[in-house]
């Protein structure tokens, strides 16, 4: 095959994968080259004219195997435009007994989509912001994992049901 048709199926094939994802309302990451400080909030905006759908939002989480964790714990805060805030603290598992990390993929590095809100009706159109940090410790430790090791990138996925 020429260039040319090479080039051809090539674009061929990047239409066909990118407009699959008929549920996907919104989808974004932050890359964190493989280190995640508790102190490091990250941050997604969007604005939402929906209030009459439901939606499925997810934290997604990609890792390798420095991840030294079988859990992961979060704390994820949405503001509203109606001026509610809610804080939900949540803790997901990252690894099988055995320390093989859980997730999507054939390398070491995982993709993990981890459910944060189902079925959930916006209540109110407007902007609304997500802000996720880390929380993780060590067993019979209080204070907090400072830099957690092993993550590669955070992200917030909101898929219209």
């Amino acid at each position: 095959m020429n260039l040319k048709g090479n080039s051809i199926l090539l674009l061929f094939f990047i239409v066909i994968f990118t407009s699959c994802d008929d549920e996907r309302f919104y989808d974004e990451y932050v890359n964190l080259d493989g280190k995640w400080t508790n102190k490091k909030e990250i941050k997604f905006s969007f604005e939402q004219k929906d209030t009459i759908n439901l939606y499925n939002m997810f934290v997604t989480i990609r890792n390798n195997n420095d991840y030294a964790f079988n859990n992961l714990f979060l704390i994820v805060k949405m503001d509203q435009p109606n001026n509610i805030v809610k804080v939900d603290t949540l803790e997901y598992l990252m690894a099988n007994p055995d320390g093989t990390l859980l997730g999507e993929g054939i390398t070491d590095t995982k993709h993990n989509k981890l459910w944060f809100k189902e079925n959930f009706k916006f209540p109110k159109s407007g902007n609304y912001s997500i802000s996720i940090t880390q929380a993780n410790r060590e067993t019979g430790k209080v204070k907090g994992v400072e830099d957690l090791e092993g993550i590669t990138e955070v992200g917030f996925r909101i898929e219209k049901k």
